[in-house]
């Protein structure tokens, strides 16, 4: 941007009304570049004009509070911060701050020079059609989109800052204020009139989470677990380009909304999944989040911030409502609002407590079974060949991390998970081989502790398949399994038959046939 335009004007002489100046600029003659037409999006915050390669996002001036666009100085201000983070995550997409100017005939252009009346974000345009929402209706958001969105939010996550002990976020007022503020936003309405009391319902039953999980809280921020994040990670808000997915559009225009818990970060995708009827995809998503970062200990908090996330889009529809003079589009946002605020209420609802443990020898598909069974049972499933090289080094020889104490310590890492997962109110899995009782009976004791049932799948497979598979998996080098045919050997011949004191809590699992996974997520929750 030319340094002329890095202060804005204040002369009354220039101001523009803004409904007037969006109209202009749908014009092809206020760009400096080929178009064959201007598109406009409209949002309740910002309008976008889709004009010939490029996108511009001019902020509408308004506030709400949480949003505060009321000046042409804080619309700038706002604009030079949409820089910044977005180049983060996607400088391929954001160019530039270009000024609005009127011309020698005072129509607005977006090229120029002479006093700025407004300030546009100048992106690449890109397709439509390679959003994460749009390729979700289509039918074409696979399950490797799912799982490279994962290791996208989870590096980023890593690599961005981390809340100081001094500053205000992560604290008290930080996590409870915008829940809080949602509520204030969320309008009545006259089609449902349930919805005041849902909303007090669920007003007080956040208040109720947010104390009682207090200490958790605290220790998510003493833990480096506030940071400088995305802030806004639904689905329209996602994309495919070159066969990357890129993340975009992070909010600017509070700090306190983006500089939030990793968990409230993710919550929005998982809860933006189910919305759209993919809880599969969801817990999908959720899993192998987890398990490129490792902090199940989130999960305490991780449905205070599904809830809250549901809220903030019913209060988005509310505001958008608001503003829309359509009053079949006003039917739409009433609609819309009221579904988020019955997902919320779905959020209170935590399955019984169950603990879920996969036995079985190396290459006998635990973790397939464990797979397909996290996105039918909704559960967080930890495994322990994720944990074992997270806890132990690379340079250490793959004896040594298969070695009978770093076995012992890696089944006490999945427990603290599984722990996580049930105080969080999930269904846990325990992928591993379980083939000692010793090892079970301290799954056995933690189930008891917490009031959950223990559900064991044996999950086998004849011995020459179990061979092939491992020696198969060794070979192609792409399985985070590091246990090889020597492991496999030491396994059969150290193999215990199950107690008989456990029959009633096991399901068999033969997995050299076909294994229908919804009859067998039928059979875990009639135990």
């Amino acid at each position: 941007m030319h340094p002329a335009f890095l202060k804005p004007q204040a002369s009354p002489s220039i101001m523009y009304d803004p409904a007037h100046l969006i109209e202009d600029l749908q014009q092809v003659s206020a760009y400096d570049h080929a178009a064959d037409s201007v598109e406009l999006i409209e949002t309740h915050i910002s309008w976008v004009l889709l004009a010939g390669e490029f996108a511009y996002k001019i902020k509408k001036p308004v506030d709400f509070g949480f949003v505060d666009f009321s000046t042409l100085e804080k619309r700038l201000n706002c604009c030079r911060e949409e820089m910044r983070l977005n180049g983060r995550l996607a400088p391929q997409i954001y160019l530039e701050i270009v000024p609005a100017i009127l011309d020698e005939t005072s129509k607005p252009r977006l090229f120029g020079t002479g006093p700025a009346i407004e300030y546009a974000v100048k992106m690449k345009q890109f397709s439509q059609d390679a959003l994460f929402d749009k390729m979700l209706q289509c039918g074409e958001l696979l399950p490797r989109h799912i799982d490279a969105l994962a290791v996208e939010v989870a590096e980023f996550h890593r690599t961005t800052d981390v809340a100081t002990a001094d500053e205000e976020y992560g604290g008290p007022q930080a996590v409870w204020q915008p829940v809080a503020e949602n509520f204030r936003h969320i309008p009545a309405s006259s089609v449902y009139p349930q919805r005041t009391e849902q909303v007090e319902l669920l007003h007080k039953a956040a208040e109720r989470e947010f104390h009682s999980r207090g200490a958790v809280f605290r220790r998510r921020k003493s833990t480096g677990m506030i940071r400088e994040c995305h802030g806004d990670l639904h689905l329209g808000n996602m994309i495919v380009l070159d066969d990357n997915v890129v993340l975009f559009d992070c909010i600017e225009f509070n700090a306190g909304l983006r500089w939030i818990d990793v968990m409230s970060e993710i919550a929005f995708t998982v809860m933006d999944l189910e919305d759209r009827g993919r809880r599969d995809l969801a817990y999908r998503f959720l899993n192998a989040y987890l398990e490129q970062t490792g902090d199940y200990a989130g999960l305490e908090v991780l449905r205070y911030y599904l809830l809250y996330r549901a809220t903030v889009r019913a209060k988005v529809a509310g505001l958008r409502l608001a503003q829309e003079p359509d009053a079949k589009a006003r039917t739409a946002d009433d609609q819309l609002c009221q579904s988020y605020l019955d997902l919320a209420e779905q959020y209170l609802q935590k399955p019984p407590p169950r603990i879920v443990l996969t036995r079985g020898m190396s290459g006998s598909g635990k973790s397939t079974v464990s797979q397909e069974l996290l996105q039918i049972l909704l559960a967080v499933r930890l495994r322990s060949d994720v944990e074992r090289k997270r806890s132990f080094p690379d340079e250490m020889a793959v004896d040594e991390r298969y070695s009978d104490a770093a076995t012992a310590a890696t089944y006490r890492q999945m427990c603290d998970g599984v722990r996580a997962a049930i105080n969080g109110g999930f269904t846990a899995i325990a992928d591993a081989t379980f083939l000692s009782r010793q090892r079970r009976d301290e799954f056995r004791d933690l189930a008891n502790e917490l009031g959950a049932v223990l559900v064991i799948l044996d999950v086998t497979a004849p011995d020459d398949v179990l061979r092939q598979r491992v020696a198969a998996r060794a070979a192609a080098g792409q399985d985070v399994s590091e246990a090889g045919l020597s492991i496999l050997e030491r396994q059969l011949n150290q193999r215990e038959t199950l107690g008989v004191d456990e029959a009633a809590q096991v399901i068999e699992v033969d997995t050299n046939s076909s294994v229908d996974f919804q009859e067998l997520a039928e059979r875990i929750h009639q135990l």
